[in-house]
């Protein structure tokens, strides 16, 4: 089991935010056995696996600490918090234990997950994950079409305390210090242009917005220009703010020419509001020009 580390917490002008663990994970991580991506630490972080039981609606969630079993937890479906085609998970033992939240998506043959505690005793767990089934299929590409875009959905999770609204409730009198709470959504949309024969993959995610805070202005995220390795599919690079290095991101494309793409991010020190901020997220998204894409797809010319 992964140890968090011990981070104390910095409180904003309004919120509370929750400090979280910088520098990676400081242990060997385990993948699911079809997963080939090699994720970096810094965004799989506390989390180790996550695997989906379509029969019963549930995720398996294994490495996030305290939130329901030592080490592997049941998540059960929480429609409520569905966003942008991303299903929702949670987890909470009792009022006066740690709530976890988790969104999971799939497309085609490419899946994501993102995993984030509230905070309870100035601490909380997090990580995201991205998988491909199968070997990874290069595009058929042309001098003329060689930039291969993918546009949709993004949801993150942030250690901040969101409206609270799925959190079990406590005995009358309970003392609030002991309460958790539960961990702000964060929205947006999100385009990723691939070039696959100099293999260089950057994008953007915008029109970002934390669904319990709207008034709180939130920066579009860029995905700097990273190295996509032609033999496999994996990508990674840095996340910036006006240039300012913000985290990491990493992805895998999957299916028949790429049709799709899974990926991850972790940003820190990126919401002005916010001290000691930081943010998981994930985003599952279909090749532009098939099933699905993104209206952001419909250009002139394409």
């Amino acid at each position: 089991m992964k140890r968090f580390n011990q981070c104390f917490a910095a409180l904003s002008a309004t919120f509370f935010v929750l400090a979280g663990c910088s520098g990676g994970n400081p242990f060997e991580e385990t993948t699911d056995p079809d997963e080939e991506a090699v994720i970096p630490e810094s965004i799989s972080f506390d989390l180790d696996s996550v695997t989906y039981n379509s029969s019963a609606d549930t995720l398996t969630v294994r490495g996030i600490g305290v939130d329901n079993t030592p080490y592997e937890a049941v998540y059960t479906r929480a429609a409520d918090l569905d966003r942008g085609g991303y299903q929702a998970y949670t987890s909470q033992s009792s009022p006066i234990t740690r709530h976890s939240t988790a969104y999971y998506k799939t497309e085609g043959s490419t899946r994501a997950s993102v995993v984030v505690t509230g905070g309870q005793f100035e601490h909380y767990f997090g990580g995201a994950r991205y998988a491909r089934s199968g070997s990874f299929d290069a595009p058929n590409v042309s001098d003329q079409n060689r930039i291969i875009s993918y546009g949709g959905n993004y949801v993150g999770l942030l250690n901040v305390g969101g409206d609270g609204g799925d959190l079990k409730t406590p005995a009358a009198g309970t003392d609030p210090s002991v309460l958790p709470v539960q961990a702000a959504e964060v929205t947006g949309k999100v385009l990723v242009n691939a070039d696959f024969t100099q293999n260089i993959v950057e994008g953007t995610v915008y029109n970002r917005e934390i669904t319990d805070m709207p008034s709180v202005e939130m920066r579009d995220l860029a995905l700097a220009p990273g190295a996509l390795d032609p033999d496999n599919g994996f990508f990674s690079g840095n996340v910036t703010i006006d240039t300012q290095n913000k985290g990491e991101y990493g992805g895998v494309f999957g299916g028949v020419n790429s049709s799709s793409v899974a990926g991850g991010l972790h940003v820190s020190d990126h919401i002005d509001e916010f001290d000691d901020e930081e943010e998981f997220g994930i985003f599952v998204l279909p090749k532009c020009g098939t099933d699905g894409d993104d209206a952001v797809c419909d250009q002139p010319g394409t």
